[in-house]
């Protein structure tokens, strides 16, 4: 039901715009958005999330400061915009919808399980 591109070859320091299509969906309005990402070995994490509407936002630490989370319900469509990027930002990215209306809270969740649609992930590398 998602599709999550974007993804590609950076050079550290370099940016990235990732993109999530939900054009199955009938609409995205009362469904918060989160971003995940998994490193080889690693367990996935979730980094960030943006509720229903667009206007609350979370992060993880690890990427605050650096990742944008945006939406536009319109289109269906949202974005995670990577800036500064790292070595250890080397991951594949799934975007993931989790039907969530307001006024439900917490707004949204970085919870894997609590997700409804799943994205197949688009692969970043950052290497010199």
């Amino acid at each position: 039901q998602l599709v999550d591109s974007g993804g590609g070859l950076v050079q550290p320091g370099g940016s990235l715009r990732l993109s999530c299509a939900a054009s199955r969906l009938t609409t995205l309005d009362n469904y918060a958005i989160t971003w995940f990402r998994q490193s080889p070995g690693k367990e996935r994490e979730g980094i960030s999330c943006i509720n229903s509407s667009g206007n609350s936002t979370t992060y993880a630490d690890s990427v605050k400061g650096r990742f944008t989370i945006s939406r536009d319900n319109a289109e269906k469509m949202a974005y995670l915009h990577i800036h500064n990027l790292e070595p250890e930002d080397t991951a594949v990215y799934y975007c993931a919808a989790e039907f969530r209306p307001p006024p439900v809270q917490p707004p949204c969740t970085m919870t894997g399980s609590r997700m409804d649609y799943w994205g197949r992930g688009t692969q970043v590398t950052v290497s010199s």
